[in-house]
């Protein structure tokens, strides 16, 4: 008898009801921690940093290890239980694999482990930086690194099981916790890859400007390429890369790869080379269509003298923001609508359209109601968005939202296996 899940009250009602409870309860725990309003008002960091964690750690717990060792526990226990450990591994992980572990070697990754290059060298020479305003709780350049890192993750963990099948890790007959734990190692080493070439040599920037030298790393390479030298650069196309990755599985059920008929690694190579270049046009896309509905003018006044009247930096790390507003449609449609669509075979490249279309529009939507309609404001409490469009433009935070909101959505999903919002059927 196979298990079958089925939406209790139907679609898309079901749809309706659970993305409402997941935007009530984002709304609420937004509120609680970050809006500065509320009673931490810690916005937008440190919880951007231990959100992000949440998310990686969560994707190893469910895509990895299959929720090993909790996979038999019934629910609700089950994904208070795994909510629980989720929450212990993401403070281990920051306080003691990042701060203090991989801290000694990087030490931009820890805090205190920069305070301490900096009393040991203290800036001279040309650089810019004054040591005072990197090492004050308001600059957090261990927890923006500590970002980067999980940004890069978002894509070099997952990859690998969607696009390339858990290859090579599988086909084998790993059990549990092997499997998963020869995953995390493979993948951890793919990212470790792209986290050395990718942002790395950001902080090699950063550390010219503290101590006017920074020779034991790289600089940024993309400087010639992009016209900056900022990690947002890579903020741009690679969440455009990451939302690429993660459609994929969901709204458009495995288009077009299905279109590859080799076997792995060969499907798998080419879907990443294929994914990388269009998330490196859609990012570029956003750049060009952005002055049709953002006025220049406005943004050039509003820019940080840092960036010398040059909206580039800002191009590219909204061009990031533009993409964070496919996540709720996207995986709300596909994990608590079913892929809902018009056509009978639902699998087929005109409910594949419609609904990469929907998911468009929608962006479209969400997008006009945070900057237009300022939810970000009046909803979220962001101070920096008092004033008119271009400010809200520059300083809305909106992927930091966008992020928070899908948090109680994936849970329910991974850990809560859809709880109570669907049932168990047996066929």
């Amino acid at each position: 008898m196979a298990d079958v899940l089925k939406p209790r009250w139907g679609q898309p009602v079901t749809g309706i009801i659970s993305t409402i409870v997941f935007f009530l309860v984002a709304w609420f725990t937004w509120f609680l921690f970050s809006d500065p309003r509320g009673p931490v008002g810690s916005f937008p960091y440190p919880f951007v940093m231990y959100l992000a964690m949440m998310i990686l750690v969560g994707l190893w717990q469910h895509m990895f290890l299959g929720d090993w060792p909790f996979q038999d526990v019934p629910q609700p226990a089950r994904g208070i239980i795994e909510t629980v450990v989720n929450l212990v591994l993401v403070w281990f992980m920051i306080h003691i694999v990042f701060y203090r572990v991989l801290g000694l070697g990087f030490n931009f990754l820890s805090q205190s482990g920069m305070e301490a290059a900096l009393a040991i060298a203290p800036a001279k020479g040309k650089a810019t930086l004054e040591l005072a305003a990197f090492v004050a709780p308001a600059a957090r350049y261990a927890e923006r690194a500590i970002v980067t890192f999980v940004l890069i993750g978002f894509f070099s963990y997952p990859f690998v099981t969607i696009l390339f099948a858990k290859w090579p890790i599988r086909p084998s007959d790993l059990t549990q916790p092997q499997a998963g734990l020869a995953e995390l190692g493979w993948t951890s080493l793919l990212t470790l890859f792209f986290y050395t070439v990718l942002i790395v040599p950001f902080w090699g920037l950063i550390w010219e400007t503290l101590f006017g030298t920074g020779i034991a790393f790289g600089r940024p390479w993309w400087t010639g390429i992009a016209g900056i030298p900022h990690v947002h650069w890579v903020f741009g196309w690679w969440e455009w890369m990451i939302i690429i990755l993660f459609m994929t599985p969901n709204v458009w059920r495995m288009k077009p790869w299905t279109l590859i008929k080799l076997p792995q690694p060969w499907k798998g190579l080419i879907s990443f080379v294929c994914t990388v270049i269009l998330g490196y046009l859609l990012a570029s896309l956003c750049i060009k269509l952005m002055p049709a509905w953002i006025n220049m003018d406005d943004i050039n006044h509003h820019l940080a003298p840092a960036d010398h009247g040059s909206p580039i930096r800002f191009f590219w790390y909204h061009a990031a923001e533009i993409a964070g507003f496919t996540l709720i449609p996207f995986l709300a449609w596909h994990h608590y609508f079913d892929d809902m669509a018009p056509m009978a075979d639902l699998d087929s490249w005109g409910a594949f359209w419609f609904r990469t279309i929907g998911v468009l529009i929608l962006m479209v939507i969400t997008y006009a109601l945070f900057y237009a309609a300022n939810f970000g404001f009046w909803g979220l409490g962001n101070h920096h968005m008092e004033g008119d469009l271009a400010e809200r433009y520059l300083n809305g935070e909106s992927l930091i939202w966008n992020f928070w909101f899908i948090i109680p959505l994936l849970w329910n999903e991974w850990f809560f296996h859809k709880w109570p919002f669907y049932v168990h059927e047996h066929h």
